[in-house]
């Protein structure tokens, strides 16, 4: 089996335009010849539209709520602009990638979610299905895959997708024809133990330092989901999950950098 890296990129990185550029740069160059896959949010283009065209936005608990214009909006930010635009820089520095949504080649199949403790989400989808053999054909082809978090239901229905859950599930599915190493790259330098201060990075986390990392409330909040992702994935056959900063992708990759989660 070959080796396959599934990369999911952070929203504060996407809205830096340095930053940004600095970590395609750095994918450009290790991508060559390997099979990789990037998978993007949006970062926060998606509400300054909204709010420009005058379309009010609600969040619960950090997800947004997709209603039908709001769906309208993500789908042009997410799998528009921001898609073909990390496409067109990754061309620029001779990485020859593919932008797709969900819906292209049928790559990820979802549901939409039912409403939960009286909270409708609207069109937000969970994944059912990623097409891996597709997504292989094109890695076969010396395609770096770029993934925008709208995915579709086979009823023609677009549905605003976590890109957390499709990177995990990406791999997760890739797995039956690589060794996978999934990614999370974002402003910060791993999992902290003070979510303040860049230097307390925790090198490595297995289930059970973590359920006390969590029972002591040393963890912050927002990283949750990421670890109970983290894991699931290593349970459904990825081999190696890191959490990290997007601008040491190089250190990430060589497990030089950021928390390495282990089962």
């Amino acid at each position: 089996m070959g080796e396959a890296f599934v990369i999911k990129i952070g929203g504060n990185i996407i809205d830096d335009e340095k930053k940004l550029f600095s970590f395609l740069e750095s994918f450009a160059t290790l991508s060559t010849g390997a099979a990789f896959v990037l998978v993007h949010g949006g970062g926060k283009s998606a509400t300054r539209l909204a709010e420009k065209v005058g379309i009010k936005q609600q969040l619960v608990e950090g997800r947004r709520i997709t209603d039908a214009e709001t769906l309208k909006i993500v789908t042009m930010v997410y799998a528009g602009y921001i898609n073909k635009n990390i496409v067109a820089q990754l061309q620029s520095r001779n990485c020859n990638a593919i932008g797709l949504s969900g819906a292209d080649g049928n790559v990820i199949l979802a549901h939409k979610r039912k409403a939960t403790g009286g909270t409708d989400y609207g069109f937000a989808g969970d994944v059912d299905k990623v097409n891996a053999a597709f997504l292989n054909t094109l890695l076969e082809q010396n395609f770096a895959i770029v993934l925008a978090p709208i995915t579709h239901d086979k009823n023609g229905q677009l549905l605003n997708t976590n890109a957390d859950t499709i990177a995990q599930e990406t791999a997760k599915a890739l797995s039956v024809f690589y060794n996978v190493t999934l990614i999370y790259s974002f402003e910060k330098s791993g999992v902290l133990l003070d979510a303040e201060d860049d230097t307390t990075v925790i090198k490595e986390i297995n289930p059970s330092f973590y359920e006390q990392l969590k029972s002591q409330q040393k963890i912050f909040a927002g990283m949750i989901p990421k670890l109970d992702n983290a894991f699931a994935a290593l349970g459904s056959g990825v081999k190696k999950v890191i959490i990290g900063k997007a601008e040491s992708l190089e250190l990430l990759i060589n497990g030089a950098a950021g928390t390495t989660i282990i089962q």
